[in-house]
């Protein structure tokens, strides 16, 4: 199993532990990103990975963010912030987490960790040259 915070076994090519091109890392990330990971729930509103101090059904938002910050593929990326930004509900920021059908039903309505995160990685994305990419985002 894999939680979602950082330091995770997603977040290891981040953390600078493994590069993401590694063999052994990619398997890693294929399984905490699957549902042969408990803590990996997907619904209505989004996937991801939570952990068990929310509970089952509730996603972190960081574990959609590791996924981005993991990724070389501009598709998932995409995919990765988009999620992020419709899960918000409606409220402009990150929280700790939301339900897996119901982006309504979160904790915590401020998380500064996420926030940040989110951050980090639209400026990470800006320096690689994905201004492209973040523009096309509806």
């Amino acid at each position: 199993m894999d939680d979602a915070n950082v330091p995770s076994l997603l977040a290891m090519s981040y953390l600078g532990d493994v590069k993401s091109t590694d063999k052994i890392y990619q398997n890693t990330r294929k399984f905490v990103w699957s549902e042969d990971n408990p803590y990996f729930f997907k619904g209505k509103a989004g996937e991801g990975i939570g952990g068990p101090h929310i509970g089952y059904d509730m996603i972190w938002p960081m574990s959609i963010m590791m996924k981005a910050f993991t990724s070389k593929d501009d598709k998932e990326i995409k995919w990765c912030i988009e999620t992020l930004m419709k899960t918000d509900a409606g409220t402009g920021f990150m929280h700790e987490s939301f339900h897996k059908d119901d982006p309504n039903n979160y904790t915590r309505s401020w998380f500064a960790w996420q926030n940040t995160l989110f951050g980090e990685l639209i400026i990470k994305l800006i320096d690689e040259g994905k201004l492209g990419l973040l523009n096309s985002i509806q």
